[in-house]
C-alpha cells in the first residue's frame, strides 16, 4: 500500500473513531458522508447536514472535495448543488491537515464567519450584508426545514417507506429523486 493510501485510511479511521456518525458510500474508501452539526454560537445552531467528502486520488496532497446533502442557507454554499467556496482552505491546503480538520475547523469557521464578498449563494450574501438580521432568521428558517431532527427524519421516512404511496406516488417520488441525485452528482464536487 503507498504511503497516500495509508494516510487516507489513516484518517478515514481516525474520523471514524471520533464523535462524527460517517456513512460510507461505496466500496471505495474515497467517498464517504460525515453527520455534521452547526456550531453552538452561530444560526446553524441546532442544525444537523450530511457532508458528502470525496478524496482525491493523491490526498492528502489536494485537498478533499466537499458539499452539503440538505440545503443549507450560506453565502459561500451554493444553494442548489450543496457546493462549498472555500478558496482560501484550497490555496492553504497542506498534508499537515486531516480530515477531523475539516469539521472540527474548516466548517465551523465557515458557518461562523461567512464570507459574503466571494458568494456561491448571491441572496445570501446581499441579505448579510445588506439586513444581517434577516440573514440570521432565515438561516434559522432553513435550519428548521432542512437540517433539523425532524426534517431529516421526515426525508429519511419518504425514501424509505415507500410502500405507503400509491404506484403513481411511488413513481413520481423516485422520478424526483433521481432528478435531485443527478444534479447533484452533476455539480459536486467543489474542492475546498
Amino acid at each position: 500500500m503507498s504511503s497516500p493510501n495509508r494516510r487516507r485510511d489513516l484518517d478515514l479511521t481516525k474520523l471514524m473513531m471520533s464523535n462524527y456518525e460517517v456513512t460510507m458510500a461505496a466500496e471505495s474508501m474515497a467517498e464517504f458522508y460525515v453527520k455534521f452539526t452547526g456550531p453552538s454560537d452561530s444560526p446553524y445552531h441546532g442544525g444537523s447536514w450530511k457532508v458528502r467528502v470525496e478524496l482525491p486520488p493523491n490526498y492528502p496532497y489536494k485537498s478533499p472535495s466537499i458539499g452539503f446533502i440538505n440545503k443549507i442557507y450560506h453565502p459561500n454554499v451554493d444553494l442548489a448543488s450543496g457546493s462549498v467556496c472555500l478558496d482560501v482552505i484550497n490555496q492553504t491546503w497542506s498534508p499537515m491537515f486531516d480530515l477531523i480538520n475539516i469539521f472540527e475547523v474548516f466548517l465551523p469557521q465557515l458557518l461562523l464567519y461567512p464570507n459574503p464578498s466571494d458568494p456561491l449563494n448571491g441572496e445570501a450574501a446581499s441579505l448579510l450584508l445588506k439586513e444581517p438580521e434577516k440573514y440570521k432568521q432565515k438561516v434559522k428558517e432553513f435550519v428548521n426545514k432542512y437540517a433539523s431532527e425532524n426534517s431529516q427524519q421526515e426525508d429519511s421516512e419518504s425514501e424509505s417507506d415507500l410502500s405507503s404511496y400509491s404506484d403513481d406516488d411511488s413513481d413520481a417520488n423516485l422520478d424526483d429523486d433521481s432528478d435531485n441525485d443527478n444534479d447533484t452528482k452533476t455539480k459536486f464536487p467543489i474542492d475546498i
